[in-house]
């Protein structure tokens, strides 16, 4: 009955629980470090103010942030960039994915492996973004396309296994409805 015990099974779930919190608190590292550095290290900047008090609202803690307030200005490390790829997905869908990266290199690299290995791969810049609107919020399909069942599934599939990789902030399609 091994794996059966109360202390395995808290075990687990904090392990759990412990991951998710762990890519939250990666992705507002990287949120806190661009607005350090376009704010210079400035704490009483508005957009590193609002990174910081997003950060602490999900409890992330105080040397946390102090690190990726350290990193935004340079200190200790590389700079955090900001980077954007695009792609086709299923059924002609176009994709933007968002992110930032101390190693734009790897991250591209990585990003090409996770779509060659579902079938698709990485675009030229500018191949999709026509589909879309930038906005302030991110980006609007300009023409949303409809999707089949089977192929909102792969799209679904797609983006969940892209928004599990730790320098990608966000995945915006052209699709209608996912869910």
């Amino acid at each position: 009955m091994s794996g059966h015990n109360k202390w395995s099974q808290i075990k687990r779930q904090k392990g759990a629980t412990d991951a998710k919190r762990s890519k939250i608190f990666s992705k507002h590292a990287a949120l806190i470090a661009i607005a350090s550095r376009e704010a210079a290290g400035n704490l009483a900047s508005p957009a590193l103010t609002n990174a910081i008090e997003r950060a602490k609202r999900d409890n992330m803690p105080k040397e946390n942030i102090d690190r990726a307030v350290a990193k935004g200005t340079g200190a200790g490390g590389a700079s955090i960039e900001e980077v954007a790829y695009e792609t086709f997905g299923p059924g002609g869908v176009a994709i933007i994915i968002t992110g930032f990266t101390d190693n734009t290199n790897r991250t591209s690299q990585e990003i090409r492996h996770l779509l060659s290995k579902n079938g698709y791969t990485l675009g030229t810049p500018g191949s999709s973004s026509w589909a879309f609107q930038k906005t302030s919020d991110g980006y609007l399909p300009t023409m949303p396309v409809d999707l089949s069942d089977g192929d909102a599934e792969k799209l679904g599939e797609l983006v969940e296994k892209l928004e599990e990789h730790p320098d990608v902030q966000d995945v915006y399609t052209s699709a209608n409805d996912i869910d």
